[in-house]
């Protein structure tokens, strides 16, 4: 028995002697500095993704502002004549110049070809002007004339070249006649703060004067082919398409059946602003909607900013504006037309001597009689289709 135990004691000893030894636990090395060949593990971090930031949007704006018919009859351009014979109109604006001067662009529609003395002075039914009516517009602040209109023929072909040597000569850019082909296919733009117009102008017809038919760029007609075309490669130019109008029917107070249905036409084609002229008194604005959601803001009449015409809705006019604003993002851009506004004017003279625009709001019973009856009895009539039309 003891045999047994004594083996039995010998056996676990040389077991313990060979877990010691010969079959010893190895543990890897976690030494920062191995001195064995093996291959160090590198890993890099990883980067995650963020998502891009979007752009700040940057929003630009632009006040354009136009006035009605500048028809200089004979009455007036007496009025401006000077003891040396020259000319000079400038008097006439100096009470509204600093309203003219708020928008960033000011239109105006010269009514009368500014053919000068040399073709001759004339007035009503054939006009011809005095150069110096440009003067007096650009001193006045309109940055921007129209010529289409149904007396654009009156001094013929002649008349047109020399209206248009002399806006050239004074920097006043224009639309609406032209002295070739090419000059009628270039569209007219301007731009303010990054925001681009492009202008077009066309009349309804030129009183039975014809336009000669291997000169058809002498003056726009309203040709709805032809307008479309224009319109077209305008909106590819500039983030505004303004289009001025000769149209409607004289004196009338409201726009007739023919000028809705082009204003609705000229808003499915895009056009943002439609400037009207010709009918001699105010036409109330309005807003056009699209089928697209596209806003059209027309101005169907602006009345006479300056005439001689003899009745009192004659003698009535005004500015109307509309505030343009840009918001671009990125390489995208959206234009809306807010904040639509309209200042009365009134063109006074003591038996045709003296003419001056004058404010409505500055006018007293001397001037007109009942002449704030007269002020509200305006603005009501041109808040019909806009409740919300600013006074300013």
């Amino acid at each position: 028995m003891k045999n047994i135990i004594v083996l039995s004691l010998i056996s676990i000893l040389l077991w313990g002697s060979g877990c010691t030894e010969q079959n010893k636990l190895s543990v890897p090395s976690l030494s920062p500095n191995p001195t064995d060949n093996s291959q160090e593990l590198s890993v890099e971090p990883t980067a995650i993704p963020l998502p891009s930031a979007t752009p700040a949007p940057i929003v630009t704006q632009v006040t354009l502002g136009a006035v009605g018919d500048i028809l200089i009859h004979n009455r007036v351009y007496e009025d401006a004549k000077k003891p040396d014979g020259s000319y000079s109109f400038n008097k006439m604006f100096t009470l509204v110049k600093d309203i003219l001067q708020k928008p960033d662009i000011l239109v105006a529609n010269q009514e009368s070809m500014t053919g000068g003395t040399e073709l001759g002075l004339s007035s009503y039914p054939m006009f011809n002007s005095p150069h110096e009516i440009g003067d007096a517009l650009k001193d006045a602040g309109v940055d921007f004339v129209t010529m289409a209109n149904n007396h654009t023929m009156d001094k013929k072909e002649k008349g047109i070249l020399s209206a248009l040597a002399y806006w050239d000569k004074i920097g006043m850019p224009h639309t609406g006649a032209y002295k070739s082909q090419a000059d009628r296919d270039t569209i007219r733009t301007m731009t303010q703060n990054d925001i681009t117009f492009s202008f077009l102008a066309y009349t309804y017809g030129t009183n039975g004067i014809p336009v000669p038919k291997d000169k058809p760029y002498l003056v726009n007609l309203i040709q709805e082919d032809l307008m479309k075309k224009d319109i077209e490669r305008a909106k590819k130019l500039g983030d505004v398409t303004v289009v001025s109008l000769h149209w409607g029917i004289e004196y009338q107070i409201e726009p007739n059946a023919e000028q809705l249905r082009i204003a609705k036409l000229l808003a499915d084609w895009g056009v943002d602003i439609i400037i009207g002229t010709h009918p001699h008194v105010l036409q109330p604005s309005a807003w056009i909607k699209n089928a697209s959601g596209h806003k059209t803001f027309v101005m169907y009449s602006l009345g006479n900013f300056i005439s001689a015409q003899s009745e009192l809705l004659q003698w009535i006019g005004g500015m109307g504006t509309i505030t343009i604003v840009k918001t671009q993002v990125g390489d995208k851009s959206t234009i809306d037309l807010v904040q639509p506004t309209f200042t009365p004017t009134f063109t006074y003279s003591k038996k045709y001597k003296g003419f001056q625009i004058i404010p409505m709001a500055q006018l007293d019973n001397q001037h007109l009689a009942n002449a704030k009856q007269q002020l509200y009895k305006t603005k009501l009539h041109m808040r019909k289709y806009i409740p919300d039309l600013i006074y300013p």
